[in-house]
């Protein structure tokens, strides 16, 4: 990227840019927001319930069913740090159910809210083509529709990033307003209490003040006052999923030097688009640095950061936990494609040639198993087995051995008034406010001489019960044979029934 001047924008400049903003034609500030809202909606909608929900999906699904209490309660054992986002689902499913088009809709939104805000940004920086153009390509991202489409707090995180950095834009037009202030860092803490290293975004905003401070040094306590809130508000969740962190990323591996030059495919969930807009963001031109500056920290210091914090006891090194670069990327991308063409007609051409090429990507994003890949899991096929077949005082084992979440995945997928027993289950998540159930610690003696047990097991094991527990296996061995095995794509379903009596 070439930075062509030095210096921020002085209070003249800013005056001059709020002029020009306030003689734009309404139906052209309208359109910068609107239209880029319009198509990321429209392109994440397309296909929102084609995947069936994903493991941590599923533990969406099961916090937001507790009570206020129960999550609360549950968040001082595990998964604080997505402790807002459980209770803004647990809100929203109150109201709109917990269909999986409701589970999914507000990723949808924000994503769409994304989008939006990432124009706004664009020509702020760096003009209304920019701008527009940001919008586009940041709708065009398949990572964009991935997470757009999950139920984890994610989507909400870009939304909450981008609209924090517009808001220090809002408050550096003028600094004298404490509202504005206010709203910045009310909507960082938001972005903090979603995910706690989207809070490294704030290493892109302290260069923006840095040169804005050159000119009004005011700003150098205005903007501590508002980190200092934010870091107030976020102190307690960030202490608490520190002393969470081992429990629940212990499965995560230590990063190599591939990783971090790796990760962008992952982010963006394509190679190809990844590599097409880091190309144009390289053509990125700004007659002042700041703009640059600020999109470059924003999109390269958090994943860096990440990479270096992951080499200690715990590793945080996962491409979701940095999606909130994406804006900054295609404030980047539309700023060089804007400097690169002034034709309409070459933008449209590269724009459709990405979108075509990319399309695979779209298309895998939406396909059945990707919320669990790479471990496909059909919950639908096998709660549909048993729904075919089910009788009246049937019971149910889960193979919790090997599995993570197959039991929750079932029962979301079977009629909410097929109730079984769970044979093996002794507390459930929700009574000890946790993820994780307790299990029958004698399982011969949880047995209730039911006369029909449906066990549930993953993969295709010629014998279904060398899945599970091993004295759980035992005890249905002595007293129940196979009667149907069917297998589903990841999984079999077995009916066990009652021996005879000899």
């Amino acid at each position: 990227m070439v930075v062509a001047a030095p210096l921020p924008a002085t209070r003249e400049t800013r005056g001059e840019i709020q002029r020009a903003e306030a003689a734009e034609p309404r139906t052209r500030r309208t359109g910068l927001w609107l239209w880029p809202f319009v198509f990321t909606l429209s392109l994440t909608s397309h296909g929102l319930t084609a995947s069936l929900l994903g493991r941590d999906e599923l533990v969406t699904w099961d916090m937001v069913h507790r009570d206020t209490g129960q999550i609360l309660a549950t968040l001082r054992n595990v998964d604080a740090v997505h402790g807002t986002y459980y209770l803004l689902m647990h809100m929203w499913v109150g109201l709109f159910g917990d269909s999986v088009i409701s589970l999914r809709l507000p990723s949808a939104f924000a994503v769409a809210g994304a989008a939006s805000v990432v124009s706004l940004i664009g020509n702020r920086l760096f003009g209304y083509r920019a701008g527009i153009l940001a919008g586009i390509l940041f709708a065009l991202v398949p990572a964009v529709s991935r997470y757009g489409q999950e139920a984890r707090s994610y989507a909400l995180v870009i939304l909450a990033v981008a609209l924090a950095t517009l808001l220090l834009l809002r408050a550096l037009d003028n600094p004298r307003s404490p509202w504005r202030w206010a709203a910045y860092a009310l909507t960082l803490t938001g972005a903090g209490l979603l995910h706690l290293i989207a809070l490294s975004v704030v290493l892109a905003h302290a260069c923006v003040l840095a040169a804005h401070a050159r000119f009004d040094r005011s700003l150098w306590w205005k903007s501590a006052l508002a980190l200092l809130a934010v870091a107030a508000c976020v102190a307690p969740v960030a202490l608490t999923g520190r002393s969470q962190a081992y429990r629940q990323l212990y499965w995560v591996t230590e990063p190599d030097v591939w990783a971090l030059l790796s990760i962008w495919r992952d982010v963006f969930a394509s190679a190809l688009c990844a590599g097409t807009l880091i190309a144009l963001a390289v053509l990125a031109r700004s007659p002042r640095k700041a703009p640059l500056l600020l999109c470059a920290v924003w999109a390269l210091l958090p994943p860096v950061l990440v990479w270096l914090a992951s080499h200690g006891a715990v590793s945080y090194f996962r491409h979701v936990y940095v999606l909130f670069t994406l804006p900054a990327w295609a404030l980047l991308a539309g700023a060089g494609l804007a400097a690169a063409s002034h034709s309409w007609k070459a933008i449209a051409a590269l724009l459709a040639a990405l979108a075509v090429l990319t399309l695979p990507d779209q298309k895998q994003m939406r396909q059945p198993f990707e919320h669990d890949a790479p471990v496909p899991l059909d919950y639908a096929a096998a709660a549909d087995v048993i729904t075919q077949h089910h009788q009246p005082g049937d019971a149910v084992v889960y193979d919790r051995e090997n599995t993570w979440k197959l039991d929750g995945g079932v029962q979301y997928y079977l009629p909410r008034d097929l109730k079984m027993r769970d044979v093996f289950l002794a507390k459930t998540p929700t009574a000890i406010n946790d993820l994780y159930a307790i299990q029958c610690p004698v399982p011969v003696l949880c047995l209730r001489g039911e006369q029909r047990i449906w066990l549930l097991t993953q993969g295709a094991e010629p014998d279904p019960l060398s899945a599970i527990n091993p004295d759980q296996a035992n005890a249905l061995r002595t007293r129940y044979e196979a009667s149907m095995s069917e297998s589903v794509t990841g999984m079999t379903v077995t009916l066990l029934v009652r021996k005879e009596k000899s």
